[in-house]
């Protein structure tokens, strides 16, 4: 995150291209975790912003573990994210047009221990997803609820 708050010192809140990496992790009942954020108080899944040089499957590892304190081995690619309903406009005015990597995960146990980003954490089953979901995140999840349903 170093990066993005140097580059705000000269762009301020102007729009910022961001690459991001955000895991979907399931549990043994196949039940997805989600964080509250603490900025805008929506439950989203871990994940952040790609720092320069740093390989993206890396980056989804580490802001789950900083996130979560879960340390991930295995990830698949789910998908690339971008265009317009990945925009996003931080509580502080900070804007961002996000290229979302988005990964699953599953996990086998583990205790969760969220950073002070967030503010509470559970694992919800598929029917019962919160409808306060940070706003980018919410075509993803949307896609990835129904690509599960079909495989169902």
């Amino acid at each position: 995150m170093d990066y993005l708050i140097e580059l705000r010192k000269y762009v301020g809140h102007r729009p910022l291209l961001m690459v991001g990496a955000t895991v979907f992790v399931f549990d043994e009942h196949n039940c997805l975790l989600l964080l509250k954020r603490r900025d805008n108080e929506c439950w989203g899944p871990p994940g952040g912003a790609v720092e320069p040089g740093e390989v993206v499957e890396e980056a989804a590892k580490r802001e789950t573990l900083e996130e979560t304190g879960l340390a991930l081995e295995n990830l698949s690619l789910y998908g690339v994210f971008s265009g317009a309903d990945q925009f996003y406009r931080y509580p502080n005015g900070d804007e961002v047009h996000n290229v979302t990597i988005t990964y699953i995960s599953r996990i086998q146990g583990g205790q969760v221990r969220i950073s002070p980003e967030h503010t509470d954490w559970k694992y919800f089953p598929l029917g019962e997803i919160p409808s306060e979901i940070s706003p980018p995140i919410i075509p993803i999840l949307k896609k990835i609820l129904a690509d599960l349903q079909d495989k169902s």
